[in-house]
């Protein structure tokens, strides 16, 4: 029961599940995800702390970058189904249209460059 509960706390923000959908199209770092959302990078780090404590995120550190992705097979199967049906239902949102293009920039840029970015511990 532990796990389905911290799947629904972490479904239960608009901004967790834009992060989710933006991390569909593969592995950010978190200046990348600070960006699509455009919050305060506290706010997206305690989110994405949420994501990961649910299974519903993978991260791994890389110097002074953290990047996260979505969990492979190895996630649990609460997580994979909520996986399955946000991706289900998000997928013609104008608002998740909207984060596709601001990922594919983000993507494009360096981390260095980005603005706001936030190279601290998570």
């Amino acid at each position: 029961m532990k796990d389905i509960l911290a799947v629904t706390k972490a479904l239960a923000d608009e901004s967790r599940l834009r992060a989710l959908m933006a991390l569909s199209g593969g592995e950010l770092c978190l200046c990348q995800i600070i960006s699509v959302l455009e919050l305060a990078p506290a706010t997206v780090s305690k989110h994405m702390s949420l994501l990961y404590a649910a299974g519903l995120v993978e991260r791994r550190k890389e110097g002074k970058w953290h990047y996260y992705r979505l969990p492979g097979r190895e996630a649990s199967p609460a997580a994979r189904q909520a996986l399955r049906w946000v991706t289900e239902h998000l997928e013609g949102s104008k608002v998740i249209a909207a984060d596709v293009r601001k990922c594919c920039a983000a993507r494009a840029a360096d981390p260095e460059d980005l603005t706001g970015c936030y190279c601290g511990t998570t």
